[in-house]
């Protein structure tokens, strides 16, 4: 009988421990303020780069340049990144220490994977003649996508940095607001991405 009343009397482990404390809400919120003044930078890099697209000089066009498929597989890979890391948070949710830090383990997997393939690509371009001072496309091209790309690196070595301070300490009420932060900051990265497929990629391919 006792020890069902010391069960009963057992302090409930909250339902999202992200927001359990003042301090994760306002990290939750900073995060946020973080992620509209990004909005704001990247917006500009946008406008930046619509007034200039067609201004390529002598060098070769976004038509001669781009590899749709390639960057589709690109989309695809980050797209994916972005289900893994809603898996790292459910079941951060449900307190499942191995398979969060799995989902999220696969997260900077394919994160690195996308990276690569970037990399890969503006390697190829440089190959034919696009170079960051070639043009003005050219340099709106390389400002724009590679602000992203260092976005997507800087949440690489975020993630990864929480992956081993979770490891040590277990999810609770001072990691889960981290990995929340750090899952809603990947969101934004992998929207912006499609912004940037859409209005760089298949608009330039169609002219």
């Amino acid at each position: 009988m006792s020890s069902h009343n010391d069960l009963s009397m057992a302090p409930k482990m909250p339902d999202h421990l992200e927001t359990s404390t003042l301090e994760g809400k306002n990290k939750i919120l900073g995060v946020w303020f973080f992620i509209g003044a990004e909005t704001v930078l990247f917006a500009s890099l946008f406008g930046t780069y619509l007034a200039l697209k067609n201004q390529h000089m002598d060098g070769p066009s976004s038509q001669e340049l781009f590899n749709l498929w390639m960057v589709a597989l690109m989309t695809v890979i980050l797209l994916t990144s972005s289900l893994t890391s809603v898996l790292g948070v459910v079941n951060m949710h449900r307190s499942d220490l191995r398979r969060t830090l799995f989902w999220f383990g696969v997260t900077v997997l394919l994160g690195a994977a996308f990276l690569g393939m970037e990399i890969y690509e503006f390697y190829e371009y440089t190959h034919l003649g696009h170079h960051f001072t070639g043009s003005a496309f050219a340099s709106a091209f390389y400002t724009l996508v590679g602000t992203h790309g260092s976005h997507v690196l800087f949440g690489i070595l975020w993630i990864t940095g929480l992956i081993i301070q979770v490891r040590k300490q277990g999810i609770n009420a001072v990691t889960a607001p981290k990995l929340y932060v750090a899952s809603l900051y990947w969101h934004f990265i992998d929207v912006i991405w499609v912004f940037i497929f859409t209005v760089v990629y298949l608009l330039g391919k169609v002219g």
